[in-house]
């Protein structure tokens, strides 16, 4: 074990996804004895300051067996109805389990546009950001009901890394059937070894990985390591871990056995190069001195620093961000459409619910959302010469 894996309790905001054997019996429906244990282990954390969020599968998986559904594959009118009754089912025993310790549960059902499109993401990450703060633990699963073949994700593996991504979350926990990744399928490879520690994810490692385990996953070992590149790429690590034994988070915290993939050394260093290199701008934002100053020193843009806005974009497209002599000094995400944008440029944050009409955003765009464009020798070594050569 290295030095860089440390104990749950001590990171800040974790992601953790069930998998739906782990919760649903084909037979008896839920096991309510292993979700009442998880949710002491969830209670545990939040006690020791941990933010926690949950990607649950199962809601298909319940539903069927409400349903008295037959064994094998559903067609796809057939998983809708069943992940319509299941959800309902999911969500209230989320809630009644959780409330046993006093925490209160929020349902949130994504699709796949709604961590791929910028606006929409914005939003769903504004939601997830909320019900954090104001103590809610978010019950998050693929919207099953509405999702077809072309526009799903078909795991909830990739969602929660998508979802651990958005949240900002440093640790991603992935709960299953097996208790991390071997050099070959254990089931069918009896010499297999355990790997318990990923410094990165290879070509090797990803051949390394199988298929689904059970008829009630449609995840196995390929999304997982699919997770694993989406999550260590934004900086998170990420845990593989069995789930079958109940209380599995305190297992690992004391030690059970799991496979941990460290996150990457430069996540921001990659995400701000996929917003500046990968985004055209949509429209332009020119500040004055006093912003540009304010972003160099890794600030949020705020409306009163904005002089003027160009073109036509709307709430999460790429925007350049235009300093002195119209030179681009960084691009970000935009948290106004260019109309409202034009309304409440120049003006303090205190005046934005007034102008616009509703209570908007602080910031014309977050911190979380810019980068830099133009190197720092360039921002501020090159006016201090401008400054010397008129002194």
């Amino acid at each position: 074990m290295t030095v860089d894996r440390k104990l749950l309790s001590t990171y800040r905001r974790i992601v953790i996804k069930i998998g739906s054997a782990l919760l649903v019996d084909r037979s008896t429906g839920l096991k309510k004895a292993w979700l009442d244990a998880i949710c002491d282990d969830i209670a545990a954390l939040r006690s020791k300051g941990v933010e926690v969020l949950v990607v649950s599968s199962g809601a298909i998986a319940l539903g069927r067996t409400v349903l008295s559904m037959p064994k094998g594959a559903l067609k796809l009118e057939e998983s809708q109805a069943a992940a319509a009754v299941g959800q309902i089912a999911l969500a209230r025993h989320w809630s009644e389990s959780l409330s046993r310790h006093d925490i209160v549960a929020g349902q949130i059902l994504l699709t796949l546009g709604d961590t791929e499109e910028r606006r929409r993401y914005l939003n769903a990450r504004a939601t997830l950001q909320q019900l954090s703060k104001i103590g809610a633990i978010p019950i998050i699963n693929e919207n099953d009901t509405v999702a077809t073949t072309e526009i799903r994700y078909g795991d909830n593996d990739r969602l929660a890394a998508r979802v651990a991504t958005m949240a900002g979350a440093d640790l991603l926990v992935l709960l299953s059937d097996i208790d991390g990744l071997y050099t070959a399928p254990p089931h069918i490879d009896p010499a297999a070894h355990f790997l318990e520690t990923i410094h990165e994810i290879t070509p090797d490692i990803e051949a390394m990985a199988g298929g689904a385990a059970s008829e009630l996953s449609r995840g196995g070992m390929r999304t997982k390591i699919d997770a694993g590149k989406i999550a260590t790429g934004a900086g998170c690590a990420m845990i593989i871990a069995s789930g079958k034994m109940v209380n599995p988070l305190s297992a690992i915290e004391n030690g059970a056995r799991h496979s941990w993939f460290a996150p990457s050394s430069m996540p921001v260093t990659a995400r701000k190069t996929w917003i500046a290199g990968q985004l055209q701008p949509a429209g332009a934002i020119h500040v004055d001195a006093g912003a540009e100053i304010a972003l160099s020193a890794g600030k949020s843009l705020l409306p009163a620093g904005v002089r003027s806005v160009t073109g036509q974009f709307s709430r999460g497209d790429t925007i350049a961000v235009i300093g002195g002599e119209g030179r681009e000094i960084a691009r970000g995400l935009a948290g106004y459409d260019a109309e409202d944008a034009r309304k409440i440029a120049g003006r303090k944050s205190a005046e934005i619910a007034e102008i616009l009409g509703y209570a908007g955003r602080t910031a014309m765009i977050h911190r979380d959302d810019l980068v830099m464009t133009e190197p720092a020798h360039k921002r501020q070594g090159g006016r201090l010469k401008e400054d010397a050569a008129h002194a």
